[in-house]
């Protein structure tokens, strides 16, 4: 398959008022993200709502974003369950539909349970039986259990598991996992706040929720990093780093979905519990979009 790397947006979940998945508003999000430098994107991460969703909602988004993207563009499903069976039932429905890989949160509620030779256990097991590559997610954050650095190394020896989303924001661990894993392995940084970090240090990319709101921005600097063009792509993660805070800890989900319908994409509103932005939080979140004059710009 082709080599993952590059940008990929965590695609936001559309939903009606009544709380029911809106195909017809996903479907032309789809269509302004296929004519971006967005590499792919990914379906069912955290931005994406995923612990909210039905089994079939979830495989219906995923045969969804394959028919409304580009063959060039990758599709990478978030398929981690709480048990390794449905884990892999997921990842096999989420392949016969289109994927091509998939990035596999670890099960966290049975925190004292979850060691580290469980999870080797678990990911080597989910990997086995996966018909498409997998990537790790380590999104402590969400999990409230951070994946080490000497995890994922041993888990890269594995020849079906070819990277991992590090949503952690630990830039030493990072490093010292790009230190020891084997050069095609794809190190994805988990925020727009340390791309250019990521890459810098010889990351291959990242799944950003601020991709969901400045695609092209977060392509860029991901490009111009590649290339070794430090100092322009330094810029755009300067310049990037308070948008990308208000789509992810200052405001949440909630704040992510509005700061779409302002740059012209569809956001709408979360599903419940989750809630949407308040008034005060999509000033500020308009506030830094004008600032880099994405306001409307995907209309």
């Amino acid at each position: 398959m082709k080599k993952i790397e590059g940008v990929f947006a965590p695609i936001a979940t559309t939903f009606q008022g009544d709380g029911n998945i809106d195909f017809g508003k996903f479907s032309d999000n789809l269509a302004k993200f296929d004519k971006t430098g967005l590499a792919g994107i990914v379906a069912l991460g955290s931005n994406g709502e995923f612990t909210m969703l039905s089994h079939q909602e979830k495989l219906d988004l995923i045969q969804a974003i394959r028919k409304g993207i580009s063959k060039d563009k990758l599709l990478i499903a978030g398929t981690g369950c709480e048990s390794l069976k449905e884990t892999i039932d997921l990842t096999k429905g989420a392949a016969d539909r289109g994927a091509d890989a998939a990035l596999v949160i670890n099960p966290c509620y049975y925190k004292r349970d979850l060691n580290e030779p469980t999870l080797e256990k678990f990911y080597t097991a989910v990997a086995d039986a996966s018909p498409v590559p997998v990537m790790i997610y380590n999104m402590p954050g969400n999990s409230g259990i951070n994946l080490s650095s000497s995890l994922v190394i041993k888990l890269s020896a594995h020849k079906n598991i070819v990277g991992v989303k590090d949503s952690g924001g630990n830039i030493v661990q990072i490093s010292e996992i790009l230190a020891s894993v084997p050069p095609d392995f794809s190190v994805f940084a988990g925020s727009g706040s340390y791309l250019f970090a990521t890459t810098a240090l010889g990351g291959k990319g990242g799944t950003l929720a601020v991709a969901n709101v400045a695609p092209d921005m977060c392509a860029e600097m991901y490009a111009l990093s590649a290339k070794g063009e430090y100092g322009k792509a330094r810029k755009i993660q300067l310049d990037i780093l308070q948008l990308n805070a208000c789509v992810t800890s200052r405001y949440g989900i909630g704040g992510m979905k509005a700061a779409m319908d302002l740059v012209g994409f569809f956001g709408g509103a979360p599903r419940l519990p989750i809630q949407p932005a308040n008034d005060a939080a999509v000033t500020d979140i308009k506030a830094q979009i004008e600032k880099l004059g994405l306001l409307g710009k995907y209309k």
